[in-house]
């Protein structure tokens, strides 16, 4: 199989058309397109179904695909790992994370790391979903619940406790709730059915103090802590938050301290493979003093 051929097919079946492949590849629409068909040719089969909108993988073409990614990974990585031969830590960097915990604390923080590091290229994708790491989906993971995917090395970050906040605008209006029992006069934001948070009890505050197999009503439910912050921090009512987001938020208050809800420990971890990798060393070290720092 032509390499070249190879290459350029990885590049359409990751843009999904001819035309942003070519730019990715500093070739023209119709260079792509030919070589494309090409290959086809040479394989005697269809790898894409042209659609006005765009193109969609064959079966065959998907297999031929899993196997590009996974050589175009590992080549990425030798790269990487040639590169760090150099005495400053260099090359790609992707981090995944949680939509909260990465839109609220890790990129506030990322500023220093790239400060330190400006040969490091990050790149953050924020998801609920937990990423296949050994399919380099991502190089570390930042997780609130231990790895079950085999070959990591996982490292416990903090313990991240969970406690009562609300917006000054909304205590302003309602009063601050000084008693369990005042929270069925409060507006509760919690998660909803289709949510999967890290561990079960999250929804205490539906519960807390409640009459046996009584749950308070809430006025709104969603599927992940990041949209609860959102919605407190615009001032819908009381939620139940990681002090993590509270903290940083500047703008909340917590509600009754003595209430405290499931704690969640939150892991780093990332491929065996990538042991030695001076990136991941830094930014491993970098998040640990960032995380003592915040709770010594």
């Amino acid at each position: 199989m032509d390499w070249d051929k190879l290459r350029i097919f990885h590049a359409v079946a990751e843009a999904g058309s001819f035309t942003h492949a070519g730019e990715s590849l500093h070739l023209s629409q119709s260079a792509v397109s030919r070589q494309i068909s090409a290959l086809e040719e040479s394989l005697k089969l269809l790898l894409f179904h042209r659609h006005a909108r765009g193109l969609i993988l064959t079966e065959q073409g998907e297999q031929l695909y899993r196997t590009a990614r996974e050589i175009f990974a590992k080549l990425a990585m030798a790269e990487a790992r040639i590169n760090e031969t150099r005495e400053r830590p260099q090359g790609p960097l992707k981090i995944t994370t949680t939509m909260a915990f990465g839109s609220v604390w890790l990129t506030s923080r990322i500023r220093e790391f790239l400060e330190l590091y400006p040969d490091i290229d990050v790149s953050l994708v924020l998801t609920d979903e937990e990423l296949d790491l050994s399919m380099r989906e991502a190089d570390v993971a930042i997780r609130m619940t231990p790895p079950r995917q085999p070959g990591l090395i996982q490292r416990r970050l903090l313990t991240m406790h969970h406690h009562i906040y609300a917006a000054p605008e909304y205590l302003n209006e309602h009063g601050e709730p000084k008693h369990v029992d005042d929270l069925e006069n409060h507006k509760l934001i919690v998660y909803g059915d289709a949510a999967h948070p890290p561990i079960s009890g999250l929804n205490w505050l539906l519960e807390l103090g409640a009459d046996t197999g009584v749950k308070r009503r809430a006025v709104l439910k969603v599927n992940s802590a990041y949209a609860i912050f959102r919605a407190v921090q615009s001032g819908l009512g009381l939620g139940a938050l990681p002090d993590y987001i509270g903290q940083d938020a500047g703008n909340l208050v917590q509600v009754m301290p003595d209430l405290e809800g499931p704690s969640v420990d939150v892991y780093f971890a990332y491929p065996e493979e990538l042991r030695n990798s001076k990136r991941i060393g830094v930014f491993r070290d970098f998040l640990v003093q960032k995380i003592n720092h915040d709770h010594p």
